[in-house]
């Protein structure tokens, strides 16, 4: 992942590990502020999925997704709180 800066512009790229409702709403909103998207989840029809996210279909733990998703983006975010920490370590 690269380094963050001070503050996110318009056409930053956020991932997002989860793809469920919630993501779905960040995106929405983040979209409406000139945001993109990419978000891991290992089901192809996510609700963040149908909302515009590029999308990596992949379990949580898969190593080659997480380094995807990583060099993807400025800055990642979690769509939910059980999250195995060795995937993000």
């Amino acid at each position: 992942m690269n380094s963050v800066p001070e503050s996110l512009q318009p056409g930053t790229m956020i991932g997002i590990l989860g793809g469920g409702q919630l993501a779905q709403m960040l995106i929405l909103a983040g979209h409406a502020m000139g945001f993109r998207f990419i978000v891991l989840d290992p089901n192809p029809n996510c609700p963040a999925n149908l909302v515009g996210a590029a999308p990596i279909t992949a379990a949580y733990d898969d190593q080659e997704a997480l380094a995807e998703l990583a060099a993807s983006c400025v800055v990642v975010t979690y769509e939910f709180e059980n999250v195995n920490a060795d995937s993000v370590s």
